[in-house]
């Protein structure tokens, strides 16, 4: 029963992520930094959220988190800005195209499968009803 009821919410999820367009400013040119430094990915992610004051998809918040992990616990690692290492710029726009392919071509199933491993999902996913 409860898989049936995260299948049936990964389908609405993904239905309403589907209609959420992807924001201009992903064409702009790469010298115009849309988003200040940034320590983390997921720092970034919450950057481009509250700017374009929309979600990112959950699988692209778990492909940032796994970004950060990467990095490892090295601490002066953690402490060096990614901005420094990669364009900003060409940092969100890495970012949107990994969240279009997410809201376009993913499959609610998929999701599903994620989120019944993930006990944590809706904290990546509570938010969406305000779009």
């Amino acid at each position: 029963m409860l898989e049936f009821e995260v299948m049936k919410d990964a389908k609405k999820y993904q239905q309403k992520m589907k209609k959420i367009p992807i924001p201009e400013p992903i064409l702009v040119p790469i010298r115009v930094s849309p988003i200040p430094s940034f320590i983390t990915w997921q720092r970034l992610g919450e950057s481009m959220k509250q700017k374009y004051e929309q979600p990112l998809h959950y699988l692209t918040q778990i492909l940032l988190k796994q970004w950060d992990e990467s990095r490892g616990n090295n601490e002066v690692m953690m402490k060096k800005p990614i901005g420094n290492v990669i364009d900003p710029s060409k940092a969100e726009a890495s970012v949107w195209v990994i969240e279009q392919f997410n809201r376009q071509f993913v499959s609610h199933l998929y999701i599903a499968e994620l989120w019944i491993s993930d006990p944590n999902y809706r904290h990546f996913v509570d938010g969406l009803q305000n779009y």
